[in-house]
């Protein structure tokens, strides 16, 4: 063992040594002050593009100004305003000396400097308005962006009765302005990483100082800028680069389209992750039970809180076994049953062709099938086809003897479990690991059963969210942050922080808030 951990880390230390000779560093290619010169280097990184747009003012006799940008990108009546009017009205009698100069000028808000080629070509794909000057070797950077966006909206996936309707947009400034909105505080903090050697998306990772894990920080540092990809279109494209363990189909990092959600994961410790251009924003660590909680928990009255979780625990079970209990029972175990219950199912199942594993899966596919069209089809008759196609098809299958009834009402039991999961992607690992026990019930009843139940919760076992198990605090044990588990405390018991994600700071209220009636007056 020892010879060939050995002979690993040679050959380890050679690919290194043969990476870094393969790919030499690239020297920076810094502006010249030569106009000319500089712009056709510019030019020349976009190739003619139609959208490359450039125009030329001049200062005076020995100073002009180039203006780059892309159009689309740009807000042209802002630009007009802030930049092309001052600059047209500017006549400098003295030579200019520093782009200070040209920026006293500008009626922009957010002006930058740069010195290098890649800079411009940076910015300007960026939507900013560059401005190359004659004779300075550098170059300023004016945010004046604008382009079409979708206003903030109430998230599609993640509906609440009570609660905040507003949802994450693809504008990355827009959603990292909602938490900002909700965390005033200089704590909350922000860092922006560019993932992507081709789209170089802003990737932003926020999380509160001092109640963050400064090792979970670092971790989450370490996997991004490991990511060596060409593009990111979407935050589910980084999502399996960061997971523990890529091959499970339990999610470990939670997807979410609510700024709330994301607040109250940075209040117990944890690490979001904004990506441009996406929606869903990632939040880690995270166990199993807080995939399976709703930000709805949080926003009413705890007891009525704590049954509804209790209530999607149960049919987290039905979703998961009642098809392959039906099968058990009616294959292998049949004593069970009562008697004139079996009698009944007997009856029906008497026309059937099929053992009831066939016609289970049957079943459950065809389901799963009209629940994928309905998500794919347009909105107004998305549901309708697919609750319309159910009826008809259960219906038809039942009176052509295909399928039994009892059948029916358990795969339409299972169906209504599935959609009381928060977690679209906890929702998939359910139903997938439902044709996995449909098949162990078939082949080894109740035992096939108790046997698939228990290699997934050693697998669940195993299971970390960024060193954080997942089943904690239930596995490992602690009493302590059961709080939050399977019951919903009131507010004012939940004092502390989880353990497990925010060590460093614990308290998060007094204990003496619980709320007492006013004594009476004698």
């Amino acid at each position: 063992m020892k010879i060939l951990k050995l002979l690993k880390k040679l050959m380890s230390t050679s690919q290194k040594q043969n990476s870094e000779k393969a790919a030499p560093k690239i020297e920076k290619e810094y502006l010249t002050g030569i106009l000319n010169e500089d712009f056709n280097k510019v030019n020349f990184q976009f190739g003619g593009s139609s959208d490359f747009t450039y125009r030329k003012i001049d200062i005076n006799e020995a100073c002009s100004v180039i203006i780059l940008y892309l159009d689309g990108l740009v807000d042209m009546k802002r630009m007009e305003l802030n930049i092309i009017n001052p600059l047209t009205a500017f006549h400098a009698e003295k030579p200019i000396l520093s782009v200070k100069e040209i920026e006293n000028e500008l009626h922009s808000a957010q002006v930058k400097k740069g010195e290098t080629i890649q800079e411009v070509v940076d910015h300007i794909l960026s939507g900013d308005t560059v401005l190359l000057v004659s004779g300075i070797n550098q170059s300023l950077f004016i945010s004046e962006q604008s382009w079409e966006q979708r206003s903030v909206d109430e998230p599609a996936s993640e509906a609440v009765v009570i609660g905040p309707r507003e949802g994450f947009t693809e504008n990355i400034r827009t959603n990292t302005s909602m938490i900002r909105r909700r965390l005033k505080t200089s704590k909350l903090k922000m860092e922006s990483i560019k993932v992507g050697s081709l789209s170089n998306t802003e990737v932003v990772i926020t999380y509160i100082e001092g109640v963050a894990q400064e090792s979970i920080i670092k971790e989450f540092r370490n996997r991004l800028n490991r990511i060596n990809i060409d593009a990111i279109e979407d935050s589910g494209y980084i999502l399996e680069f960061l997971e523990d363990n890529p091959a499970s189909v339990f999610p470990q990092i939670l997807q979410t389209e609510r700024p709330d959600r994301v607040v109250g994961s940075l209040l117990e410790g944890r690490v979001g992750i904004i990506v441009e251009n996406s929606p869903f924003a990632l939040v880690a660590p995270v166990t199993f039970f807080i995939l399976m909680n709703s930000p709805e928990d949080y926003y009413g009255n705890f007891i009525i809180s704590t049954f509804i979780r209790w209530l999607r625990y149960l049919f987290l079970f039905v979703a998961l076994l009642f098809p392959s209990i039906y099968i058990a029972v009616t294959t292998f175990h049949q004593e069970i049953i009562p008697t004139n219950l079996l009698f009944s199912v007997a009856a029906s199942r008497e026309k059937v062709p099929f053992p009831a594993i066939v016609e289970a899966l049957l079943m459950e596919i065809t389901f799963e099938a009209l629940r994928e069209a309905g998500l794919r089809l347009p909105r107004p008759i998305g549901s309708t086809v697919s609750i319309v196609g159910a009826l008809v098809i259960g219906q038809a299958a039942v009176e052509a003897g295909i399928v039994s009834a009892p059948l029916v009402i358990v795969v339409a039991i299972t169906g209504i479990a599935s959609f009381m999961f928060t977690s679209y992607t906890l929702t998939g690992a359910i139903r997938l690991l439902r044709f996995a026990m449909m098949l162990l019930a078939a082949t080894l009843g109740f035992y096939g059963i108790l046997l698939g139940v228990f290699f997934i919760l050693v697998h669940l076992v195993q299971l970390r969210s960024f060193g954080v198990p997942y089943l904690a605090p239930i596995a490992p044990f602690n009493f302590n942050n059961l709080k939050d588990v399977i019951i919903r405390a009131p507010w004012w018991k939940m004092v502390e922080r989880p353990e497990q994600t925010s060590k460093r700071n614990l308290k998060r209220m007094n204990k003496v808030l619980r709320p007492h009636p006013p004594k009476p007056k004698n």
